[in-house]
């Protein structure tokens, strides 16, 4: 009797690690809701796509993200959500006052409890189907920084994205962001060279991860192109445009010339602004319909995604409101003035109105 149930039981495991060997790991892990890899950015052409469905990319600065408390991060994505919005922007490199919120050390090792947040903020977009853009960025945070300068060298940074990479590797529903505004000539910068070797260390490390390296403040030029495209590698292209009331006019133009532009060199990608103008920067401050007609121009000029960027207020004695800057003691969404979140109550319906993308 006994010899006979341990040979039930030895079939019905081989049975189970037969299963288990033959069905697809995806499968297994879709009955999972809470496992990773749920949601799946991909590219298509010049476009997004969200689980192989073609998806424009419309987002939110949440750059102080890694210092919210847990309560305000739900209650923001759940307000992100429901106005249509399908992805944020998050900094692993980044200091608010009093406190460094950075995933990883100045020299690129691991940083807890940050680097935790930074894995269940990706962990709880990916449940929810939303996209994250991490941002590593070299030198001083301009605004708020106290300590010494972050990956100040090649060999910090190679260990900044290793160390992103292995906590965030079984999540497909985020993409890198090398060095914001890599071109600009202060701290911020990273040569060609560095970005390439970069590049290639995440392709070696997890190949299908999307990578790009932002530009500051500038439209691109054939030669920006060829280098990210050609020389570095990058998967899509994030241009942050001047800022200028002539801006928004110009978005849907600026695109198509962008993407002319690509075709002729032979590779194209997405166009993603992912870091447009905001309120509390300089003189110009721009109103709801100068987001709206920025984002209208960026979609029907076939960009594949644009953010509603925000941060800290120039002018105020203490930088209140900081937005996205600083979530620790107010979270984003009763942050944002009223110009903004008109933007928040219109970017759905302005979306909607908009002519369709061409397929590229």
């Amino acid at each position: 009797m006994q010899t006979a149930k341990r040979l039930r039981s030895c079939v019905a495991l081989s049975t189970v690690l037969l299963v288990t060997a033959l069905v697809p790991a995806g499968i297994l892990r879709g009955a999972d809701a809470s496992g990773p890899g749920k949601t799946v950015l991909a590219i298509d052409g010049t476009r997004f796509t969200l689980n192989g469905t073609p998806t424009f990319l419309l987002g939110i600065s949440y750059y102080g993200g890694l210092g919210a408390p847990a309560d305000f991060l739900q209650r923001d994505l759940d307000d992100l959500q429901r106005y249509g919005f399908n992805w944020l922007r998050v900094w692993a490199t980044w200091t608010v006052p009093n406190e460094d919120i950075s995933a990883v050390t100045a020299d690129g090792r691991p940083r807890q409890p940050y680097l935790g947040r930074l894995e269940h903020l990706v962990a709880e977009c990916d449940r929810r189907g939303l996209v994250v853009d991490v941002t590593l960025s070299r030198g001083l945070d301009p605004m708020t920084a106290t300590e010494g300068p972050k990956l100040p060298d090649l060999a910090s940074h190679r260990r900044a994205v290793e160390t992103i990479v292995a906590a965030l590797k079984p999540y497909r529903n985020w993409y890198l962001d090398l060095g914001n505004e890599r071109d600009v000539g202060d701290a911020r910068y990273v040569s060609l060279e560095d970005l390439k070797v970069l590049r290639e260390l995440v392709r070696r490390l997890d190949p299908p991860r999307l990578v790009t390296a932002s530009f500051g403040g500038h439209d691109l030029s054939e030669d920006d192109l060829r280098d990210s495209l050609l020389t570095v590698g990058a998967d899509l292209l994030c241009p942050h445009r001047p800022r200028e009331a002539a801006s928004p006019g110009q978005t849907e133009a600026i695109t198509r010339s962008c993407l002319a532009l690509m075709k002729d060199l032979g590779r194209t990608v997405p166009v993603h602004y992912q870091e447009p103008f905001r309120r509390g920067y300089g003189s110009w401050q721009p109103m709801a319909r100068d987001f709206l007609t920025d984002l209208r121009g960026a979609q029907t000029g076939g960009a594949a995604g644009w953010c509603l960027h925000n941060g800290r207020q120039q002018g105020t004695p203490d930088g209140s409101p900081w937005r996205s800057f600083d979530l620790r003691k107010q979270r984003l969404f009763e942050q944002l003035d009223p110009q903004e979140k008109e933007v928040t109550a219109s970017v759905k319906a302005a979306l909607s109105a908009g002519t369709p993308r061409g397929t590229n």
